[in-house]
């Protein structure tokens, strides 16, 4: 936009010229940018322009994209600057002020922003401007929330709902100012610690997001930024009730509106940045809690994702989207802090403090988090000096020392005075002191980042010692990150000088430790990349060194580890004449032998005996040979001595009886009973039964127990209750209820005594039970099944059986009743063998019958719950026992039973309650194997045509699902409408992550559903139902899709059915392609493509022919490539099929790249993006900006390039398409290579082979292998490069023909010219 109003300044005009006519490739375009930036900065019409606000919304954002921070913060300063003596020149605008102070604040000047906001409100106070006027104190109130002001925030937030006109309606700008509002109303109540109030001002914000949602749509920005806000105030508010499923619930709704952000604005929006770092920051704080490695690890890389699309969107064109109206694009809520500690009511994050110091970095001082002018180089150096002191006096000699060393100026003196005097301007009042002829800085807790990461160092060593690795990682990263480049930059002076290489040694010593609890944690592999890099700049430190061996050898890379060794070795002999340490020559000897080890209390005072005339001891006997569950036992034996009153509920998570709640609770009863001198009691309160046991009987059972005589036993369950209650009063007694009914029968029961404790066994978890420590109890373990099984049968049985003892076990479903009796079989038939006890368990159909013996039975203990449900919950139990996937989805429930998702979550949530079920995650169940098992004995009482009903109504779902799923993310492939039709309805996707997100969670279902259904009628359509995820689910699990569609292809032989064999073929050309297996791939399309000719078959006919020109191209057949994907090309054109033109041009393009004709490949890609669209990030999409990124690298424009390889990386990092992330990092290797950057090209070639590695293919991983072994010689690591070569020459050395031949031939010589120079530099060394 060049045209301006008259009254624009002249510099203005060509500030915003040069800035949106610029583009980032020229630097001439940047420089004339940055020119009229400085002369505008340096203009008295600064703040002249009639649209300030807009103004600088246009061109600040801009001049980042072009890479001109520096510009634009010198512009901002300026602006700042000149606000605090000169605010009454600003235009009286209110919109206009609102955008400017949106800039600012976005931009840290947080109290310049309230500047302008308060001659905004004056303005509108003057004008009373109704909806602008409201706005302007809704902004004023977030930039005061996030200054720390919640008085000043509430009030200004009050006076915008009293401003905000009354009469128009749910209109858009009302709805995002009453959120704006109410959001910064709950996170000021949060701040005060008014709890309540904040959660009912949440409900507030829900309210107003759905009648914006109503308004705009869910997919408009506006309702997708509120969907954030939502969620964080949501998240806020568990976080501060420490209700950990909340937070959970929070997160999932901040992950849906991420990916429907980044789904409608692109994943490098700002906006879907700016959720992405919402989510990871609430994903890092559950993880915290959790306490769980490998989600701590997660939340690392969503974390990183987020910094990483932020810095990519920033050198990209989005970053220049100015923002609507002056209105915040998020309320201003504050990000979720990490914390270790639950508590159930605390206190919001304090605010900052006002005055804040930075070290590890350029010097920099910041004031109510705004940065304020450190001055001079001297002066930064004077600051400091001070800083570093922590607080201890300085004399002026020493000062002058150390800002100037062994050569002050004449003046020295009075230049430190007036060092000193400009800094007190700049500082807090109080904070510069002097004393006794020098100076002192008195710095607030928390406001030194030196100090914030000294005390996170001290706490990783503490968790470290504690066992907490995973958190001990977390908080030195959270150290690093207080990083900005090298410390103290830019300081000069002796004192600097060696405070900067004593921090950097510091850093390197906790990057070390970081990189050490990354390798206890098993991140293996990803460290791989770092320690390349780290070992690359610090070559003479030999931690690092021994670290990525380590981590090579733990990643499967024994040579390259024992290669670093040897790189260490002659780097140390050449350069210092020494040999390497002996921890360094000890872990070497560890990996020559493959050693296996580099593979990865007292019970407390009693309380005072008060003697009782009757002391019960009740307990059942414990039996002898309990196995397992030791950390649980622990717990709660702990819990029981330790906390007053203590009560837990011990209910089974997997399957309804026979997992062991009685057994664990009598033992834990007996551990613990030293605790409780005065008597324990039990009672079987026979909760499955035909009638359970009366709470006023148990009681009258309990008053005896205690003392009472018959006489004295009162009739009324209330009366009872009291006296049971006074009975216990300074007593210590245990109670186990034991297979209690539900809460309402174990109320009564309950001690109210703090000495007393009471465990309780069901198999209902009773969340109404106020108070009680909810234990979810398990199967065993694998490990402790075989053990408890060997306890029984015997050690000498086992040893020579274990293999099929672990059958045995497995086959129990690892249940203790079923091993129990199974076991106790085998004790008593001396002439059985383990395995012959096995085979008998391998029959399903005959297994319930098999696990009985005496009067065990597991089929007795299913029936006593089975006998208890519903007619309509028992037939979904048998029905929903008919699929073979481990577990089922609500809306395949819902298929399967034929009725409304509502009444199906019903019915499955009360099997849940009674233990037939489990909840595997929200939405979704599964069965026990042996209640399975079960549930499909009761099915055979269902007519035949009901179960199959039953069946088909599944595969339909799935097939209807699949379809609409490849259609959202295959946008105009006509393919879907000649698959097979079904008759059911297929989920509802309303973005394409929706879509991908639920192929994730469905792949076991769809591939078990295929693979159980693919016969008879149903067998054309299992089959589509393989093809349709081929390039989704056949890529996330390619073992298993395989096998899968191998026997679909068997079966529809069988059947001589030509369309549904030449489509399972096409599924496995895919599968094949997809693990680098070129020759069965072309197997498979040959066999594919006679079967689709023979019947006509426009699916199969079109991509089989495109699956043969990838399979070409790959081996290098460039004229047959051509031939097969311009045959594609034809058949799509003839099926009006515009997805599949766009796919094969973008293959074609690869195909002219190949033969040089990189114009031709160029065109040929773009050509594809314009037919696919950028509008969603499909698959095919980065598919497109692969190809032309290749083009583009070879047309020698490798930023354009690598820019292309960027998006696509993201989407397929988004949709966890392995290899295509894999084949992207290997060609930016490449890219890096040629730049000269071997560093940053061994680096993402680590990354390739990592990633790779998860989806297999020998020649792709030689690829990738040439590229690191090359980076590594570029780097000087001969060795490590040498053993590289040589992995690829091993594989290139297996590929037939003339190809072979060119790929061998450059490494031979590589090799050959490396051996050479070794032996010469061994020579020297030898005669050194």
């Amino acid at each position: 936009m060049t045209g301006a109003a008259p009254d624009v300044p002249w510099v203005w005009r060509e500030a915003l010229r040069h800035a949106e006519q610029a583009r980032p490739d020229r630097i001439t375009d940047r420089e004339r940018a940055a020119v009229a930036a400085r002369l505008l900065s340096q203009s008295e019409a600064l703040l002249a322009h009639p649209d300030l606000g807009r103004a600088f919304a246009r061109l600040v954002p801009r001049l980042d994209a072009l890479g001109l921070r520096a510009a634009s913060h010198a512009l901002l300063e300026q602006v700042v600057s000149r606000l605090a003596w000169d605010a009454r020149r600003l235009r009286d605008d209110l919109d206009s002020l609102n955008h400017l102070a949106v800039v600012l604040a976005d931009r840290g000047h947080l109290p310049a922003a309230s500047t302008v906001l308060g001659t905004a409100v004056e303005l509108g106070a003057r004008q009373d401007t109704g909806l602008a006027a409201a706005r302007t104190f809704a902004n004023l109130a977030a930039t005061r929330i996030r200054l720390g002001d919640h008085h000043g925030a509430a009030e200004a937030a009050a006076e915008a709902l009293h401003r905000a006109p009354e009469d128009d309606g749910d209109t858009v700008d009302r709805l995002e100012l009453r959120l704006l509002v109410t959001c910064v109303l709950a996170a000021a109540a949060r701040m005060q610690d008014r709890h309540g109030d904040a959660d009912r001002l949440v409900d507030d914000i829900e309210l107003t997001v759905r009648r914006l949602v109503a308004v705009v749509g869910g997919q408009h920005p506006a309702a997708l930024s509120a969907l954030v806000a939502l969620a964080s105030a949501e998240f806020e508010s568990a976080r501060a009730a420490d209700d950990r499923d909340r937070m959970e619930r929070a997160a999932d709704v901040l992950a849906i509106a991420a990916q429907k952000t980044a789904a409608t604005a692109g994943a490098l929006h700002p906006q879907a940045v700016a959720a992405l770092v919402s989510l990871a920051a609430a994903e890092g704080d559950t993880a915290v809690r959790s306490g769980y490695g490998r989600r701590l690890r997660a939340a690392g890389r969503l974390a990183a994702t987020a910094r990483r699309r932020a810095e990519i969107a920033a050198r990209g064109p989005a970053a220049g989207r100015p923002r609507r109206a002056g209105r915040s694009a998020a309320p201003p809520l504050p990000a979720p802090p990490t914390t270790s500690a639950p508590v159930r009511r605390r206190p919001a994050a304090a605010p900052a403090p006002p005055q804040q110091f930075k070290v590890l970095g350029p010097v920099r001082l910041y004031r109510y988090g705004e940065e304020a002018s450190a001055g001079s180089p001297q002066q930064r150096a004077l600051l400091a000096v001070l800083l570093l002191r922590s607080g201890r006096t300085a004399t002026a000699a020493e000062l002058i020392d150390a800002v100037w060393g062994e050569d002050p100026p004449s003046q020295a003196l009075a230049a430190l005075r007036t060092y000193a005097s400009r800094l007190r301007k700049v500082l807090s009042p109080g904070v510069l002191v002097s004393e006794s002829g020098g100076y002192a800085i008195a710095v607030a807790p928390g406001s030194l980042d030196l100090e914030q990461a000294q005390h996170l160092a001290a706490e990783a060593d503490r968790c470290r010692t504690d066992g907490k690795s995973a958190r001990a990682r977390m908080l030195l990263d959270k150290a690093l990150a207080l990083w900005d480049g090298e410390a103290l930059a830019g300081v000069p002076g002796p004192f600097a000088e060696a405070h900067r290489a004593r921090l950097e040694a510091w850093r390197l010593e906790l990057r070390e430790a970081r990189l050490g609890l990354d390798l206890e944690l098993g991140a293996h592999a990803e460290a791989v990349s770092e320690l390349t890099s780290l070992t690359g700049a610090h070559p003479l430190r030999e931690r690092l060194r021994e670290l990525l061996m380590l981590a090579l050898y733990r990643s499967g890379r024994q040579a390259e580890a024992l290669a670093v060794y040897a790189d260490t070795r002659r780097f140390l002999a050449e350069e210092l004449g020494v040999e390497p340490g002996p921890a360094l020559r000890e872990l070497q000897q560890r990996i020559l032998r493959a050693d296996p080890e580099l593979g990865g209390a007292a019970d407390g005072p009693e309380a005072p005996y008060r003697a009782a005339l009757v002391r019960p001891a009740q307990l059942p006997a414990t039996v002898p040979d309990f196995t397992g569950r030791t950390a649980l036992v622990d717990e709660l034996v702990t819990l029981l001595t330790t906390e007053p009153g203590f009560l837990t509920a011990i209910s089974g998570a997997a399957g309804i009886g026979g997992i062991g709640k009685t057994t664990l609770a009598v033992h834990v009863a007996h551990a613990a009973r030293s605790a409780f001198p005065d008597g324990q009691l039990y009672a079987d309160l026979q909760g499955v039964g035909p009638r359970a046991a009366e709470p006023e009987t148990v009681l009258g059972s309990f008053l005896r127990a205690l003392g009472t005589p018959d006489a004295q036993i009162p009739d009324s369950l209330h009366d009872r209750a009291a006296l049971y209650r006074s009975m216990l009063d300074r007593r210590r007694v245990l109670v186990l209820l034991d297979n209690a009914r539900d809460s309402a029968q174990v109320r009564p029961l309950l001690p109210a005594a703090p000495g007393c404790a009471t465990l309780i066994t069901s198999r209902v978890r009773m969340v109404d039970l106020a108070g009680a420590h909810l234990v979810d109890l398990d199967v065993l373990s694998p490990d402790e099944a075989v053990q408890f099984f060997t306890g029984i049968v015997g050690e000498e049985r086992v040893a020579a059986e274990r293999e099929a003892a672990l059958d045995v076990v497995s086959a129990c479903g690892f249940l203790p009743l079923a091993i129990r009796i199974a076991a106790s079989r085998l004790a008593a038939r001396r002439t059985w063998t383990v395995a012959v006890l096995a085979a008998k368990l391998a029959d399903e159909r005959r297994r319930l019958d098999e696990l009985q013996a005496g009067d065990l039975a597991v089929r007795s203990s299913f029936e006593l719950g089975y006998g208890q449900l519903e007619p309509h919950q028992a037939r979904a139990f048998r029905l929903i026992g008919l699929a073979d996937g481990p577990d089922i989805s609500l809306a395949a429930a819902a298929a399967m039973l034929d009725g409304p998702p509502e009444e199906t979550e019903d019915q499955l949530e009360a099997l849940v309650d009674t233990g037939f079920l489990e909840s595997a995650a929200p939405g979704r169940y599964r069965f026990h194997d042996l209640t399975r098992l079960y549930a499909r004995a009761c099915a055979e009482r269902e007519a035949p045509r009901e179960r199959d009903a039953a069946l088909t109504r599944l595969l339909d779902f799935y097939l209807a699902s699949a379809a609409e799923a490849y259609a959202v993310e295959h946008p105009g492939d006509r393919s879907v409408e000649h698959l097979a039709p079904t008759s059911r309805a297929a989920a509802e996707f309303s973005y394409l992550e929706d879509a991908r997100r639920w192929l994730g969670a469905e792949t076991e279902g769809i591939l078990s559903c295929a693979r159980q259904l693919a016969h008879g009628a149903r067998l054309r359509r299992a089959i589509d139902l393989l093809w349709s995820v081929k390039d989704t689910v056949g890529v996330r699990s390619p073992r298993l899709y395989h096998e899968t569609a191998a026997a679909a292809k068997r079966a529809a032989h069988a059947a001589r059915d030509a369309q549904a064999e030449g489509r399972a073929c096409a599924a496995l050309t895919a599968v094949h392609l997809t693990a680098g297996d070129l020759r069965a791939a072309d197997a498979e399309a040959q066999r594919a493509l006679v079967l689709a000719l023979a019947v006509d078959d426009p699916v199969t006919g079109a991509w089989v022919q495109y699956d043969r020109g990838v399979i070409a191209l790959q081996e290098g057949r460039f004229p047959e490539a051509d031939r097969c994907l311009r045959e594609a090309l034809s058949r799509f054109r003839a099926d009006d099929n515009p997805f599949g033109v766009a796919s094969a041009l973008c293959q074609l393009s690869h195909v002219e790249a190949g033969v040089g004709n990189v114009r031709s490949a160029v065109a040929l890609a773009e050509e594809a993006i314009e037919r696919i669209g950028s509008e969603a990030a499909t698959l095919a999409l980065a598919e497109s900006r692969y190809a032309l990124g290749i083009a583009l690298s070879a047309t020698g424009r490798t930023g354009e390039a690598l820019s292309q390889l960027d998006q696509a990386l993201v989407i397929f990092e988004d949709c966890g398409q392995a290899l295509g992330e894999g084949m992207v990092r290997f060609r930016r290797a490449q890219i890096q290579l040629a730049l000269r950057a071997p560093g940053r090209a061994a680096a993402e070639a680590e990354q390739a082979l990592a990633v790779l590695s998860r989806v297999g293919g020998d020649r792709r991983r030689a690829d990738v292998l040439v590229v690191l072994g090359d980076a590594m010689a570029g780097q000087g690591e001969s060795a490590r490069a040498r053993t590289c070569w040589a992995e690829a020459l091993a594989v290139y050395e297996r590929v037939r023909g003339p190809e072979g031949e060119e790929l061998c031939r450059p490494l031979r010589e590589r090799l050959h010219r490396a051996g050479r120079t070794a032996g010469e530099g061994a020579g020297r060394a030898a005669g050194s």
